[in-house]
């Protein structure tokens, strides 16, 4: 598995998973990412995992390069995981909501979010009446989930 940053350039062209949902915005808190991805290790995934995250942590200066690598990326990817532990003020996952809005129509989604999450009614509904199913309360089977929907795909 190779974790592609947003200050790296997008590899294109392999089978990959998108890590969508809130970025922490304070280094007080501890992104969901890092656990995704060693769960992703955990189940064999050997592709490509965008994380629109800094692989050194400290953000870019440029915002519409950050924009346009999420853009390139989120069009590459095989499957987009849209995790949304929403936690206001902490994790608002503004962005995520235009995300996952914009990209639901692709096929290539897959959502979930714990149970505690804020304000996610609105997402859950989406989700059900475009895809048939409920969103996934449990990350490790929502990953476990996108690895065999990019397995199938290929």
């Amino acid at each position: 598995m190779r974790v592609n940053y947003s200050d790296e350039e997008v590899i294109k062209g392999e089978k990959a998973i998108f890590l969508a949902g809130p970025t922490p915005r304070s280094k007080d808190v501890i992104s969901w990412r890092k656990e995704a991805c060693d769960i992703l290790r955990d189940l064999g995934f050997d592709g490509v995992v965008y994380d629109p995250e800094y692989s050194n942590m400290e953000p870019r200066e440029n915002y519409e390069d950050q924009a346009m690598w999420e853009r390139m990326a989120l069009t590459e990817a095989t499957v987009i995981v849209f995790w949304v532990p929403r936690h206001l003020p902490e994790m608002p996952a503004f962005t995520t909501n235009v995300e996952f809005g914009y990209w639901l129509h692709t096929g290539k989604a897959i959502y979930g979010r714990p149970d505690n999450a804020e304000k996610i009614k609105y997402l859950d509904w989406l989700y059900e009446l475009d895809y048939g199913i409920k969103p996934i309360n449990d990350l490790r089977e929502l990953l476990a989930r996108a690895v065999k929907k990019v397995n199938d795909n290929k």
